[in-house]
């Protein structure tokens, strides 16, 4: 009778411990009681177990403390990540879970708080201030993201770098990577990994983005709305409604983004719907489901000649302008990932996935009309056995890709009128496949030791039918198959203490080229050309001292880049892709963070990021023309961010941010580069809580407050047309402002 009334005085309740926005089980979490003590650690598992029901802090570095009522069994708690401590983060880069400061290769990882020091219309900003990351914005509807200088000799757009939405990619079967257009609040992070070490992904040698949606709290059900008004017509409006319930949980994010735009024909709008659900169904088994929609309509001021850019910048491009060239684009994607617990050392994630896109693009040279349905699947299992750690699954991927071309008679048509639709004179079917095979293990060789091995398959094929034949226009159908590809990757960390660590990593990545770039003049495929490939080697450190107020992060890297890609020009109109040499990708990055101020009152900290470029071509002759030796194009010498935030108890806030980008390679022969500038731009704010329920943040913007003139982007190698003078600049946003009004209510 006494040890029954004893089981039933202590009712111990069972729960577990998630990362809030990837799901990921967190181990050694701290569970305290309301006087201190230490009543349960949360296993590898993310489940502890306290005495009675009660009020919990859960404590975990990295992470911000919590502090629960636990009534009810089989409780989830929830935790989110501390901007200040991000070393501590647990990252799903690798889809082995790990602690930031044991990883061996470079993860930066974008908090909410970097994404709100700027405007949230576009990522530029925070995406610059990763080192190593250089993102160019010609406008909010083109850009072009570069990672270690892979990437920046693409003209348009980004490319061989791969991007995930979730789980789902983001890269077309071609290699082409947009996320600009994604609506930033529906994100709580992004997580970049560098180089070619993220080698279950498969081709990208420049690295892997990850976007990682916001997740709705469990028990909690709140809604929030969003105004920004702006320079040059700029409006945008987003509502965000969150429901949780004990196991289930639901987020629902729309946007609407207008602006004039800083240019003629410059104007844009965007409509954005994302959904993103959480259900966990069972002890073993949770469901993940995410959809977004984009619908966008943009007009494209294209890039300016010199003098252009200097004494006319608002203008746009005399033939877009006369064309009123713009982009109307419609896509959607769609996933499911369901998670399986078969015991405590072995667990698979499976994901489908659609997506689909719907272009319409007059241009000057004609209109170009896009459809691409894609699908897809990707299974691992993640396991333990004695001191490894391991993932091993496979991705399948395949999108069809209908494109169609027609003249545009734009300068037959009344002035004013536009594009006018003319007779279709291509029309191309693509079917292009690629499946990854991958593995990777963790094996703790020590305490403080982690040695890791990766090795990823793929194989990616192209078949192309040529729908208009004709005896001006050679049959291109084909098709083309690389052989398989092998991409290892070897890596180390030592943590010497809790918070210093050395990593180092060597590791394989490559780069197909496109269907376009297979196609030679006479319509034939060119069997003949490789994929780019590149050795990556790493080794950085991941410090803190004083108590975690100074941080450090170092890395040096070495990428050998062989079979470059280059778009040769063989005659009017006409290019092919060749494999034309080799480049050296040698450079530093580093990130120093350092808490001035941390007190309940206020608090002052300041951040700096640098990156050094020394990229050249090692073996680089086009066309007769020997450019060995010379600095690779579109990437600056040097990128430099520093800044400064500020917040009180009282609400008031505020950030400053500079940004140095050093001169830019605008040719391959490096006989013109674009200028060096300077960029200062500043937030400031007040937050407040009415009561429980409803709060408020009021903010207001200024970037470049030093009005510098720059080109926001550059279109190397460019080349005049009809004794036109060649147009290399985009010309940057001069002095601007936005202000907005956020408003939560939580039921």
């Amino acid at each position: 009778m006494f040890s029954t009334t004893l089981a039933n005085a202590q009712q111990i309740i069972t729960g577990r411990v998630l990362e809030k926005d990837n799901g990921s089980a967190l181990q050694n979490v701290t569970i305290k009681n309301q006087d201190g003590t230490i009543v349960s650690i949360s296993d590898d598992l993310g489940y502890f177990k306290v005495p009675n029901s009660g009020v919990y802090q859960f404590i975990k570095p990295g992470y911000q403390t919590k502090t629960e009522g636990v009534k009810s069994e089989n409780l989830i708690i929830q935790l989110e990540l501390n901007p200040d401590v991000l070393n501590a983060v647990v990252v799903n880069a690798h889809q082995l879970p790990l602690e930031l400061k044991k990883a061996n290769t470079t993860i930066a990882v974008i908090s909410p708080k970097d994404l709100e020091r700027s405007n949230s219309t576009s990522p530029i900003q925070a995406l610059n201030r990763v080192p190593g990351v250089f993102m160019q914005s010609g406008a909010l509807n083109t850009n072009k993201i570069s990672i270690r200088g892979i990437g920046s000799r693409n003209l348009y757009g980004t490319s061989k770098i791969r991007a995930y939405f979730q789980d789902i990619p983001l890269t077309s079967g071609n290699g082409e990577t947009t996320i600009e257009d994604f609506e930033l609040s529906a994100l709580s992070r992004f997580e970049i990994v560098k180089g070619a070490g993220s080698s279950i992904y498969g081709a990208g040698l420049g690295g892997t983005i990850h976007l990682v949606p916001e997740q709705a709290y469990l028990n909690k059900t709140s809604a929030e709305s969003d105004i920004t008004i702006g320079s040059f017509g700029l409006v945008k409006s987003a509502i965000h409604l969150k429901h949780g319930t004990k196991k289930n949980s639901y987020n629902l994010v729309y946007s609407d983004t207008e602006s004039d735009g800083y240019r003629d024909n410059n104007a844009y709008q965007r409509q954005t719907f994302t959904i993103n659900t959480n259900h966990f169904l069972s002890k073993k088994d949770d469901l993940n489901i995410l959809a977004s929609y984009v619908d966008l309509n943009a007009f494209i001021p294209s890039s300016l000649n010199e003098d252009a850019y200097n004494n006319n910048p608002t203008s746009a491009a005399f033939t877009w302008a006369q064309a009123q060239g713009y982009e109307d684009t419609q896509r959607g994607i769609f996933g499911a990932a369901w998670n399986h617990q078969y015991h405590d050392n072995l667990k698979q994630t499976t994901s489908i996935f659609t997506s689909f896109r719907k272009a319409y693009e007059p241009r000057p040279f004609d209109i170009l009309t896009e459809n691409t349905l894609a699908f897809g699947v990707r299974s691992r299992v993640l396991g333990q056995w004695k001191k490894f750690n391991y993932t091993l699954g496979g991705e399948f991927f395949k999108d069809r890709y209908i494109s169609k071309n027609y003249e545009n008679l734009y300068q037959d048509a009344p002035e004013g009128a536009g594009s006018v639709e003319g007779d279709k004179f291509s029309d191309f079917k693509e079917n292009r496949t690629y499946y990854n095979l991958f593995f990777e293990t963790n094996f703790q060789a020590s305490a403080s030791t982690l040695l890791s091995f990766g090795l990823n398959i793929n194989k990616t094929a192209y078949t192309i039918a040529d729908r208009f034949i004709s005896d001006e226009n050679p049959d291109q159908s084909g098709d083309y198959s690389f052989k398989p590809m092998l991409s290892p990757k070897f890596g180390i960390s030592h943590q010497f203490t809790d918070h210093i660590s050395l990593y180092s990593n060597i590791s394989h990545g490559f780069s197909p080229p496109s269907t376009q770039e297979t196609l030679l003049p006479d319509g034939l495929i060119n069997t003949d050309i490789k994929p780019e490939t590149g050795w990556n080697f790493e080794v950085g450190t991941r410090s803190a001292f004083f108590n975690n107020r100074l941080q450090l992060n170092l890395a040096l890297y070495s990428l050998d880049v062989r079979n470059l890609l280059v778009a040769r020009r063989t005659g009017n109109d006409q290019f092919i892709g060749v494999n034309a040499g080799r480049t050296l990708h040698n450079g530093l990055e580093t990130v120093i963070k350092y808490q001035w101020i941390k007190q309940d009152k206020m608090a002052l900290h300041q951040y700096a990021t640098y990156t050094l470029n020394d990229f050249k071509f090692k073996d680089f002759v086009d066309d007769g023309s020997d450019f060995s030796g010379n600095k690779l194009t579109g990437v600056p010498s040097n990128i430099l961010n520093t800044g400064i935030d500020f917040d009180t108890a009282l609400g008031l806030y505020s950030t400053v941010n500079y940004q140095y980008v050093g001169r830019i390679p605008m040719t391959d022969a490096n006989t013109l580069f674009s200028d060096h500038y300077s960029l200062t731009n500043v937030k400031m704010g007040f937050k407040h809580e009415f009561n429980a329920h409803l709060k408020f943040n009021l903010y207001f913007g200024l970037d470049n407050i030093f009005n510098t003139q720059y080109a926001s982007q550059i279109l190397i190698n460019a080349t005049g047309f009809g004794g036109a003078a060649p147009r290399y600049f985009y010309p940057g946003q001069p002095l601007n402002y936005y202000a907005g009004l956020k408003l939560s209510y939580m039921f």
